[in-house]
């Protein structure tokens, strides 16, 4: 076992509905899989499968990303929608 700690991430879904869910995850490929697949997935994307990952940010420790994930989900839509597009032309 390795003392090397593993980055935490913030990630953002986008449901078949529209509608977006922002989460926290230091295995975004499993955590995708979970809730598109399984009930481990939040019951929020149980019911609106599939998603589609199309934001993530890498943090250092579960706290920032807990942190960042409280930031996101207070910000509206369009700057939902702002943060996704800046991420893309970067």
């Amino acid at each position: 076992m390795t003392n090397k700690k593993r980055p935490w991430f913030v990630y953002m879904l986008k449901c078949c509905d529209g509608s977006f869910y922002t989460g926290v995850t230091i295995d975004i490929q499993r955590r995708l899989e979970e809730h598109n697949t399984s009930k481990q997935g939040a019951r929020y994307t149980r019911a609106r499968r599939p998603v589609e990952l199309i934001y993530q940010e890498v943090l250092g420790s579960r706290s920032s990303a807990t942190k960042r994930e409280y930031q996101i989900k207070q910000l509206s839509r369009d700057e939902k929608l702002r943060l996704v597009k800046q991420e893309l032309v970067s």
